[in-house]
């Protein structure tokens, strides 16, 4: 026992946990002699190594043995070694402990083991985890599709059998059978059709193959009348033609009159009948039908010989300049350069780039004009009375007026609130021709008169007339006088050169009325212009200049010269009523003129008889000339009365 007892003193935990398995199941003695026995000789055998597992099993299922923490699979899979551990733990020892030699601590190295394993585990797991993260923020998830089944059950389209094929082959044969290439034709030209059916042959096949499908199926025609009637637009579209009404085409100079050109008839696509054909080839399945498209002609609403007894002179217009030749000669030049213009239904009049830039080249002199305020000789000075009085007969046709602007003073040769100042680079004047048939321009300088006149077939129904009707509203305080140094004066004395004017704001209402009756009267634009600034002749140097010209004289040079262009507003009112022979305007940036001109004022100068060419077109069957009728109007844009 000492030497047994020693042996068990000397080896492992499990080596003492077998010891103990062994005195405790009753057959200790013999396996205690088997175990010496074999320690004696040296040896181990495979039987010892059997029994020793066999008895580690044993201790392993006895109870209140302290071998339970020892695993099944730890004592199986080292039964071998443990036989020859206990041979060896039994070996003389060269120790204390009955003179035996101490063997390796197993149960450390069992467990260190165990415990590096872990720790290899662990960390493992940790490296899985962080790839596993990176992986899925960086590479996208790869879908895996299965690929669809082939039909299983014996289904038919249209006499196609699609059993055992996928959708794409059952698509494919069906597309062979029934191919789509439907055509529209004429004449020599052709329209393809897009495809109506590529949608009913997928939802029948989506319907085939995602649930139970029927045995036989056919293409479905029905429910694409929407369909046919766009196509049939949409070859319309390409081929239809407007007819064109006999209309006037260009001005001849040498006749001094506007030359027709005969109508042209139109061509109509039948789209209701390519609608039907449509749907009849898709009814008996002719995908590849080619339908030859109705196209009839559609003749213009008049022949050349009609259109010529319908245009006449619908709107004009006649206004009086001054007897300033320069000023005149501008006016002259302005009429020239618009005169035989030829607006096509739609298309736009700009003043500007019609008559272009006013240069001494195109033989435009200095004449007074109004820029910032102020009276100034400018190249091209009083053309805004051209473009105003073509605004007004523009009016008086029913045109649309697409821009327009107001002086910043108050014009003398038409009434206030129906002026539209131009300028070269600044504003302009702008229509459009909202007729059905072409327009001409006719515009003309005689004798201190300007008249334009619209010519073309009636806009307006007949018996409605269009017209302006401005009322001023309310008048401002002149602005503060300034003053002039003027030698001739005796110290402290002081002379009026111009008295300035008020400023006024007015309403511009068109009257629409029909067979004399006023049918509407609606604010048109409203536009308020400055007053002129009084001129205060003085002689604040304490002495007077020797043979100087006098105050009175130098004040009535003054008035005279600016007479011959632009007058100020107190002298236009003194004087209009009588002769209405008021000053101009201006062509520059804010070219503006300065007198106040009536209605009543305007409408009695416009009465002069007409004793010059009238501006109604030559070939005009009414034979009406132009009158000086007051203003009429159109659509405008918003006046800028700070300019």
């Amino acid at each position: 026992m000492n030497q047994y007892e020693n042996g068990r003193n000397s080896g492992t935990g499990r080596s003492r946990a077998r010891s103990t398995s062994y005195s405790g199941s009753g057959r200790s003695a013999s396996a205690g002699r088997q175990t010496r026995t074999a320690a004696g000789s040296g040896r181990s055998s495979a039987s010892s190594s059997r029994s020793a597992s066999t008895r580690s099993t044993s201790g392993r299922t006895s109870a209140g043995s302290s071998t339970r923490r020892t695993t099944g699979s730890s004592a199986r899979t080292s039964s071998s070694r443990s036989g020859s551990y206990y041979n060896e733990t039994r070996r003389p020892s060269s120790g204390r402990h009955g003179g035996r030699r101490g063997g390796p601590d197993f149960g450390k190295i069992a467990i260190g083991g165990v415990i590096l394993i872990l720790a290899i585990f662990c960390v493992a797991f940790l490296m899985k985890k962080v790839t596993g993260s990176k992986t899925t923020s960086t590479e996208p998830e790869t879908e895996i599709t299965v690929p669809e089944t082939e039909l299983e059950k014996e289904v038919t389209v249209d006499g196609i059998n699609i059993t055992g094929m996928s959708r794409e082959e059952a698509k494919a044969a069906i597309l062979k059978d029934f191919p789509w290439g439907m055509k529209v034709t004429w004449q020599d030209q052709s329209y393809d059709v897009n495809d109506l059916m590529a949608e009913k042959v997928d939802s029948m096949l989506q319907e085939i193959y995602t649930g139970e499908p029927k045995e036989s199926y056919t293409l479905d025609t029905t429910g694409l009348e929407d369909a046919a009637a766009k196509e049939a637009e949409t070859v319309a579209g390409l081929w239809n033609k407007k007819a064109k009404n006999g209309s006037i085409s260009e001005y001849d100079a040498s006749s001094d009159k506007f030359l027709f050109k005969g109508a042209e008839n139109g061509l109509a696509v039948d789209q209701d009948q390519l609608k039907a054909d449509i749907l009849a080839a898709l009814s008996r399945k002719d995908f590849t039908a080619t339908i030859t498209a109705t196209v009839n002609e559609v003749e213009p609403e008049f022949s050349e010989a009609v259109a010529r007894e319908k245009y006449k002179t619908i709107g004009t217009f006649t206004t009086n300049t001054t007897s300033n030749q320069k000023r005149n000669t501008n006016i002259k030049l302005a009429t020239k350069a618009i005169n035989g213009i030829v607006l096509q239904p739609g298309e736009e009049f700009s003043f500007n780039n019609r008559v272009g830039e006013r240069t001494e080249a195109k033989g435009y002199q200095a004449a007074a004009a109004y820029n910032n305020g102020e009276v100034v000789q400018e190249i091209g000075g009083g053309v805004c009375q051209v473009s105003s009085t073509m605004y007004n007969a523009v009016v008086k046709a029913g045109l649309k007026t697409t821009m327009r602007r107001s002086h910043t003073f108050e014009p003398s040769y038409v009434t206030p609130g129906t002026d539209a100042t131009v300028s070269w680079g600044g504003p302009d004047y702008k229509f459009v021709n909202n007729s059905s048939a072409a327009i001409g321009i006719r515009a003309s300088y005689y004798n201190q008169t300007c008249t334009v006149s619209i010519y073309g077939i009636p806009l307006l129904e007949e018996g409605v007339t269009h017209s302006l009707k401005s009322t001023k509203l309310s008048e401002t305080d002149p602005p503060a006088p300034t003053y002039e140094e003027d030698p001739t004066l005796a110290p402290g004395v002081e002379k009026v050169k111009s008295n300035g004017s008020k400023g006024s704001k007015w309403e511009t209402r068109l009257i629409v009325t029909k067979n004399g009756e006023v049918v509407s009267q609606d604010v048109d634009h409203s536009v308020t212009y400055k007053g002129h600034t009084p001129v205060i002749l003085r002689n604040s140097t304490g002495t007077t200049a020797a043979g100087a010209t006098t105050a009175a004289d130098s004040s009535a040079a003054s008035s005279s010269a600016e007479s011959s262009g632009e007058t100020t507003a107190a002298e236009s009112h003194k004087a209009s009523e009588a002769a209405t022979t008021a000053a101009s305007h201006t062509t520059a940036a804010d070219k503006t003129t300065a007198a106040e001109t009536t209605a009543a004022a305007t409408t009695a100068a416009s009465q002069q008889p007409a004793s010059h060419p009238t501006a109604a077109d030559s070939g005009n069957s009414s034979g009406n000339a132009p009158t000086a009728a007051d203003s009429g109007n159109a659509p405008t844009i918003a006046p800028n009365p700070g300019v």
